[in-house]
């Protein structure tokens, strides 16, 4: 049985358009003409163009299509099984996008909203880096206290977050005086400075046991966004993010346990 190029759009949701485009292609040539020269396509035909659509539907280019359906034997199982590791990457990295935004939408509807000069009183020169608060989002997400972090952190109100900001402030001072005075990272000025950092985390966001403390200084020093969360750009100090990183090893250290705990639990303040 043959069938009218309309016909086959119709059948299979595509565009004469893009049927015609096939055929030029030298992907799908319809087996037949009418009289009038019209494009015929026949069950064999509409067998392949089910192919070309099922590949096109998996995201294959029509190069690679083209390839498969010249050796599908020698193609289509390796082509396939790299399209399913990329479609299941892809997956996951799109559900945990949906969790940033419903997590985004969340604190949007906490009712905490400040003006431009609000946030410049509450946060001053602090800015936060949107695609190091996505990498960080979605690289924790599945970990509780990243949960916990973003719960607590949705229900501060504007009040709660300008005596956080203070206490940060307060504790950012006196770190630079620490480091401008030359005092020994694994001094115990610096120490205590590292252990009022991590009090000041879990009494605002979540639990920070010694061990989750080592990780999030690691990444002030592995990631200059991190850092800048906790000293602006214009207050730091060659060496200053190693400082820090080194304060929180030796005071993780003179912990009980400092050394043992193992959760990958964490919050990037």
């Amino acid at each position: 049985m043959s069938y009218s190029v309309g016909q086959v759009s119709a059948f299979a949701g595509v565009t004469v358009r893009t049927l015609h485009h096939y055929d030029k292609a030298g992907l799908l040539s319809p087996s037949g003409r009418s009289r009038a020269g019209y494009r015929l396509y026949n069950d064999a035909d509409l067998a392949l163009l089910q192919q070309i659509l099922f590949y096109r539907e998996l995201g294959f280019s029509l190069g690679e299509i083209a390839a498969i359906l010249k050796d599908p034997q020698a193609n289509a199982l390796e082509q396939l099984r790299s399209r399913q590791r990329r479609l299941s990457e892809e997956i996951d990295r799109l559900r945990q996008l949906a969790e940033v935004a419903e997590r985004a939408i969340e604190v949007q509807q906490t009712g905490v909203s400040l003006t431009p000069q609000e946030r410049f009183e509450v946060f001053g020169e602090i800015e936060f880096d949107l695609s190091y608060a996505t990498r960080a989002e979605l690289k924790w997400a599945h970990t509780e206290g990243q949960r916990e972090s973003m719960a607590r952190a949705a229900a501060h109100t504007k009040e709660d977050w300008r005596q956080l900001m203070g206490e940060a402030t307060a504790w950012r001072a006196e770190l630079l005086a620490a480091f401008d005075d030359g005092e020994p990272s694994d001094g115990e000025r610096a120490m205590d400075l590292a252990e009022e950092h991590r009090l000041h985390i879990s009494r605002w966001f979540t639990s920070c046991p010694p061990d989750m403390h080592r990780r999030i200084a690691d990444d002030f020093l592995a990631d200059p966004r991190a850092f800048a969360l906790v000293v602006p750009l214009s207050r730091q100090r060659p060496g200053l993010a190693g400082y820090v990183c080194k304060a929180v090893h030796a005071n993780a250290a003179r912990h009980p346990g400092g050394r043992t705990e193992s959760r990958e639990d964490r919050w990037g303040f």
